[in-house]
């Protein structure tokens, strides 16, 4: 029999190993990492706890922007769902997911609330799957106390002690880490100070609306016989081809919110002249920049950290793979912005692009139009 090449043989037990999974709960069943002696333990006995709702992207939950009140045990429910999903005409991915969307859904709390999620995996699923907090402490962000196989759910409390947005994902271990994660389970988490936003001189300042962003690398195999690409029935299907593509780091679609032009058009963000939006922009694997064509990052928040100085009057602001980010800007003028990894060809190309519909009078003194195109006199 012909020796198979080291890395095809790698894929193929890959693929075992996930279909296994997929027959045998029991073989997760403990989480690969143990905890020691418990030396404190979680003062949460006499705190409020309040169940938040969770909503499909670029939308947040209902929140206040101060607390009121004590920190609260702020519980969340959320399933896995693995589905296929249609990121661009005719292009197709097995997608897993948190709460079906791309990304998943945001989360909101305060510093010094605790966050306690049910996480569940139901039965219909191939695939063991966890999450990973970037804004916990521990357990690799609570990763290694989250496995559950398809029909299992578990509940992971987390102190939220730091503010800011933060990243979360799905971490199985191994390569299924980056295949999880480029093939969509990711979300973020906001954690919002006590006392609200403040600006770089400490001054208090509030959003009349907030949207999140989630931009996302895709890694569709491309069938050279037929000149379309290809589609799986399955994410265990899709994996062998998939991890394939992956080792060239370069994505063959972008998105935010999960579909080419998922922002645009009807689906635009909107506003009005004098808002003031805060734009929440997350991206769990590749570096990007943000740009918002014909406007500015009035405050941006290094890191994504609320404990950080807001920069000022910022024209493009980088998000790290793995790191979400926070921007306020002021609408002034009307008309539609657009909202790009300012990596052009990503955004154009690929389909890193959005809009935001502004409503509004025009202001002349900021922009005025002196003499319309015609020919040179």
């Amino acid at each position: 029999m012909m020796q198979m090449k080291r890395r095809d043989f790698l894929l193929s037990a890959i693929a075992a190993t996930s279909a296994a999974l997929v027959t045998s709960s029991s073989a997760v069943a403990e989480a690969p990492t143990k905890i020691g002696e418990i030396g404190v333990e979680a003062n949460v006995k006499d705190l409020e706890r309040v169940s938040q709702k969770l909503v499909n992207p670029p939308f947040l939950p209902e929140h206040d922007q101060v607390a009121k009140g004590g920190p609260k045990v702020v519980q969340v429910v959320m399933d896995i769902e693995e589905k296929e999903i249609e990121i661009k005409p005719g292009v197709f991915v097995q997608a897993m997911t948190f709460n079906g969307t791309n990304p998943g859904p945001m989360m909101v709390v305060h510093e010094g609330d605790y966050l306690e999620l049910t996480l569940r995996n139901p039965l219909t699923n191939t695939m063991t799957h966890n999450i990973d907090f970037h804004a916990s402490t521990g357990a690799l962000g609570g990763g290694g106390l989250t496995h559950v196989a398809p029909g299992q759910q578990t509940i992971l409390r987390i102190k939220c002690d730091r503010p800011g947005v933060f990243v979360y994902h799905c971490a199985p271990g191994g390569i299924m880490i980056p295949y999880h994660v480029v093939t969509g389970m990711y979300g973020a988490l906001l954690v919002l100070p006590r006392d609200g936003l403040k600006d770089n001189n400490g001054k208090s300042v509030t959003y009349d609306k907030v949207y999140y962003i989630g931009e996302q690398g895709w890694y569709v195999p491309f069938d050279d016989k037929t000149g379309k690409y290809k589609r799986y029935s399955s994410p265990i299907a899709a994996m062998g081809d998939t991890l394939k593509i992956m080792e060239g780091l370069n994505p063959t679609h972008i998105t935010f919110n999960g579909k080419v032009g998922a922002l645009t058009g009807d689906n635009a963000m909107t506003a009005k002249v004098g808002e003031t939006v805060l734009f929440l922009h997350s991206q769990a694997n590749e570096d990007t920049r943000i740009h918002l064509i014909g406007g500015h990052g009035d405050l941006v928040w290094p890191g994504g950290s609320f404990n950080n100085t807001p920069t000022v009057d910022r024209e493009t602001w980088s998000i790290l793979g793995g790191e979400a980010g926070a921007a306020m800007y002021t609408f002034k003028q009307p008309g539609v912005y657009a909202y790009v990894n300012h990596n052009l060809i990503e955004a154009v190309m690929l389909g890193a692009l959005g809009h935001v519909s502004v409503e509004g009078e025009w202001n002349n003194d900021l922009m005025e139009q002196v003499q319309k195109a015609g020919p040179i006199v």
